[in-house]
């Protein structure tokens, strides 16, 4: 990664966007200014969004990604202002999100905001004045979690390229691995294993996407067989409530993974998760050097950092 010192401070082309809506309009000379600050920021954190406000609108339920961002604006020496639920909103009462964009852009400085419709975040930023992050727009995109993914890899990996990463779980309906494999498959000579029940299987028209980047991909649900030749197991639960009601399955609960499982892996395999878990990792190997998932979410918090700083121009 290029150093920092070559940023400049309150250039508006910082970053190649405005809003980040969706992984795929993430540069890599974006990611390279990212990783950047980032670290000089886990090295010795700075305020340097003094009298920035940000908003958090949350109409999901959110632990990480509400959080981390909190408490970056907070360690940034900002402020912020916040929505927990939808219900205390005027959203209750029919506002738009058009005018929430329009209300909100008088109050704060940036918004992040996670929705369960699809295209939210986008018709946010229509009509906000302010920078818009999405945090998650139903089964669509989750940017910024794609953000601490590659982090973390990289922290952990010091290479983004040559590797191969296994995906478990949730492919059709799971925001993070969307957005993970968007970025992630640009790097060159990556391959691919998605491992998952048929009927949790990543979309044949995204497969197809990552695949013309010219990664290789392939589809398995031999967890036990994949797991012997990874650098990475990206492991995600079942995303049940983006299931109608009548076709919930358990069918991604025969996945756990665990120390016998991890026996057959290489010794330097990491474990990620976006988190939470519920079952497909066994607590057993929490202690163990593979499990990287706990330092996943605080890398998240100084990746979230870097992009609070650089999309507000605040530095």
């Amino acid at each position: 990664m290029k150093s920092n010192n070559s940023l400049k401070k309150n250039n508006v082309s910082q970053l190649s966007f405005r809003h980040l809506l969706d992984s795929h309009q993430i540069k890599e000379s974006d990611i390279e200014k990212l990783f950047s600050l980032a670290d000089e920021y886990f090295t010795k954190p700075r305020q340097d969004c003094q009298n920035t406000i940000l908003a958090t609108l949350f109409f999901e339920p959110s632990t990480r990604t509400r959080f981390s961002f909190e408490s970056a604006m907070n360690r940034l020496g900002g402020k912020v202002i916040s929505l927990e639920d939808g219900q205390t909103s005027s959203v209750t009462k029919g506002e738009s999100l058009a005018d929430t964009g329009r209300m909100m852009s008088n109050y704060a400085d940036i918004i992040v905001m996670r929705h369960p419709k699809i295209g939210s975040a986008e018709e946010l930023a229509r009509y906000a004045t302010v920078p818009v992050i999405n945090a998650g727009d139903g089964s669509n995109q989750h940017p910024t979690q794609s953000l601490v993914d590659l982090y973390t890899i990289f922290r952990e990996k010091k290479t983004l390229n040559n590797l191969r990463i296994g995906v478990l779980g949730d492919l059709k309906h799971g925001r993070a691995v969307h957005s993970m494999l968007t970025l992630l498959t640009r790097y060159s000579k990556n391959h691919f294993t998605l491992i998952s029940h048929a009927s949790l299987a990543l979309d044949p028209k995204s497969k197809k996407e990552f695949e013309s980047y010219g990664c290789k991909i392939e589809e398995t649900s031999d967890l036990e067989n994949a797991i012997k030749n990874l650098d990475i197991l990206y492991v995600t639960r079942t995303q049940f409530e983006r299931f109608d009601k009548d076709k919930l399955t358990k069918a991604n609960d025969v996945y756990c993974v665990n120390k016998k499982l991890l026996a057959l892996g290489k010794k330097d395999l990491i474990v990620l998760h976006p988190l939470p878990r519920t079952g497909e990792i066994d607590p057993e190997i929490d202690d163990l050097p593979q499990a990287k998932y706990f330092a996943q979410a605080n890398y998240g918090v100084f990746i979230r950092m870097a992009l609070l700083s650089l999309i507000t121009n605040t530095r």
